[in-house]
């Protein structure tokens, strides 16, 4: 009787083996296919940005040019100010992104570790701002920026990301929370006050979700378009967003060159991801643990 059951135990092991196998196999093709579909466009853009104009159009399309010309990454250059809207961005991305990292931390830290009244309540007064539509918002902001005479300055793009955005703050805080208390009861047995022990014990341990505060900001504030429309209304302060909005308004037959110019826009962003990909999994990964 067990020499028969044997076999047929081995036979429903393989069998189940193989249908793993398989689910495998599909959840492999499903994401690759998934993967080709997301991909083309970024191929197509490249694939574009290189070749000559007289390819651009063809039909049936051509996807590898005949020639790679390499001086359409030049004559974006040549027509608009491209450089000057390049440092403009580079600039409020980056006084953006650590006015946002230093104000969240700060706050989110309060809240996970800070006791005073009404903490919770005003944690909750700090995740319903997240309720509200920006849209809803753009038409007063509009008019307090207007009598601050902020308008036509670069300060309504960086000011309000000094004001720890709720967003950050909660992802901060529920970083902070999964932290040992043990870490602060030594600190404040060797004489930590809330200061030093934020700025010694956990800036330190939450480089990871500040990784991805700065990822998440950075990717945010490079490719906002609907701010700088608002506030910007000359050319020379113009952001790389309304750059190529306007490149392609004036100069929509050189398709080559437009997706040249927004090869050179995707990139920063592309290859801050690539270096601080690590920070970014990691930091996801481990602010939700604890609630």
């Amino acid at each position: 009787m067990a020499a028969t059951t044997e076999p047929q135990q081995l036979q429903k092991f393989r069998a189940h083996g193989f249908q793993e196998i398989m689910l495998r196999l599909l959840l492999y093709l499903a994401i690759l296919i998934g993967a080709v579909i997301f991909a083309l466009p970024f191929v197509w853009m490249i694939r574009t940005a290189v070749m000559p104009k007289f390819e651009v159009f063809l039909f049936p399309p051509r996807w590898i040019p005949s020639e790679i010309v390499w001086s359409n990454f030049l004559n974006p250059f040549k027509v608009f100010h491209f450089e000057r809207w390049f440092l403009n961005t580079i600039i409020i991305a980056v006084v953006s992104m650590v006015g946002t990292t230093l104000s969240a931390a700060v706050t989110g830290f309060s809240f996970a570790r800070l006791r005073f009244p009404l903490r919770d309540f005003l944690f909750v007064v700090v995740l319903a701002t997240m309720i509200l539509p920006e849209h809803i918002r753009m038409i007063p902001n509009y008019l307090l920026y207007t009598e601050l005479g902020w308008v036509d300055t670069f300060l309504p793009l960086i000011v309000p990301n000094w004001f720890a955005p709720a967003f950050f703050v909660f992802l901060l805080r529920q970083f902070f929370l999964t932290i040992p208390r043990d870490y602060d009861d030594a600190a404040y047995i060797d004489g930590c006050n809330p200061v030093l022990l934020f700025w010694r014990i956990h800036l330190p341990l939450s480089l990871p979700a500040l990784g991805v505060v700065n990822i998440f900001q950075l990717t945010f504030i490079w490719n906002d378009f609907i701010n700088p429309l608002l506030y910007l209304h000359k050319e020379p302060q113009f952001t790389v967003a309304l750059g190529l909005r306007l490149f392609q308004g004036r100069m929509s037959n050189n398709m080559q060159d437009l997706m040249a110019a927004s090869l050179l826009a995707v990139l920063p962003t592309l290859l801050v991801f690539f270096f601080a990909q690590r920070y970014f999994v990691q930091g996801i990964v481990v602010s939700g643990v604890k609630g």
